[in-house]
């Protein structure tokens, strides 16, 4: 892989409860355009799922209780990071994919965005009041996280 700045931001293993976990199967990822091995990572799956799932199930109570500032911060730190290390994730981007690194880092600046966006939108969460059936009364909603969601890709194939 090209040179990176900081070699921390390349992981073997997956991120679940504040804390890195292997599984029992790995896979290799290679440069496409020198086949160069990048590194071994952990193939992710069922139990790692469901760790991940029940950790984020037990998170939702302090993150419900955090106001819509805080994890607005929380997310602008997330995007603070990624532009911080733009150049390394859009090199780690190109010696996965062989994409061109101008490309990969319009990438990683584009995705830094959508993270940046929802950091602010998160802030104007607002609920709403709607007219009722009769005069005296009104429909307040109120906009709170309310639960856990994972989403699985299934049928992957992996060229070796």
């Amino acid at each position: 892989m090209q040179q990176l700045q900081d070699k921390h931001l390349v992981k073997p293993f997956s991120y679940i409860n504040g804390s890195w976990h292997s599984s029992e199967s790995s896979f290799v990822v290679t440069n496409p355009a020198n086949g160069e091995e990048i590194v071994k990572v952990s193939d992710a799956g069922v139990a790692e799922t469901e760790l991940a799932i029940k950790a984020a199930k037990n998170a939702l109570k302090s993150w419900s209780a955090k106001s819509a500032n805080e994890r607005a911060n929380l997310l602008r730190n997330w995007f603070n990071l990624m532009m911080q290390h733009q150049d390394d994730l859009g090199r780690i981007l190109t010696s996965e994919q062989g994409k061109p690194l101008a490309e990969a880092n319009g990438e990683i600046v584009y995705g830094a965005a959508f993270i940046e966006w929802f950091a602010e939108e998160g802030k104007r969460v607002y609920g709403d009041t709607i007219p009722g059936p009769a005069n005296d009364k009104r429909i307040v909603v109120i906009k709170q996280p309310v639960g856990v969601v994972a989403s699985i890709r299934l049928g992957i194939s992996r060229m070796r």
